[in-house]
């Protein structure tokens, strides 16, 4: 009997963590930037992302968490794309944080927010195999205060 009920608590833990992904979600990564809630120019955070079928096409997003206290409407980042053949491209993205009248963007958590940005709608990729990604902060104050994560995030395209 304390088997059959451990089966069936742990096959109930196994969908509701499979269904905290949405549909589609193929990667999802998030590193934390600093105990001391900040980021640093020179804290470049890198992804591995792996690419196995090259004629999907994918929405690939960035993740930022941020805190109360985030005085900026946007995140300037920096993403350098580099390719299983080594080729290099760099793009700068606006991640809003904030909305017109001034308030955070994102599911909040007590003090702490999360936020999702679509950097690039059907991207396909031109080579299979593992994608770096390194992403840096861009903007004119360093250290950047009230950062806490950064990630990549790859759905599926519908």
């Amino acid at each position: 009997m304390k088997t059959w009920k451990l089966i069936c608590v742990l096959a109930g833990l196994l969908a509701f963590l499979s269904g905290c992904h949405p549909e589609g979600r193929v990667y999802v990564q998030h590193k934390e930037l600093s105990p001391n809630i900040e980021w640093l120019k020179k804290d470049v955070r890198e992804f591995q992302v792996p690419i196995e079928n090259t004629d999907h096409k994918y929405n690939p997003s960035v993740s930022f968490r941020y805190a109360n206290g985030y005085q900026f409407q946007v995140a300037r980042v920096q993403v350098t794309e580099v390719s299983p053949s080594g080729k290099e491209q760099v793009n700068a993205y606006e991640l809003k944080v904030r909305d017109e009248n001034g308030d955070y963007i994102g599911e909040p958590g007590f003090d702490i927010w999360d936020s999702e940005h679509l950097v690039e709608k059907n991207k396909q990729f031109p080579e299979a195999g593992t994608y770096t990604y390194r992403i840096e902060h861009n903007m004119p104050q360093d250290p950047l205060n009230f950062a806490m994560e950064i990630g990549v995030i790859l759905d599926e395209a519908n």
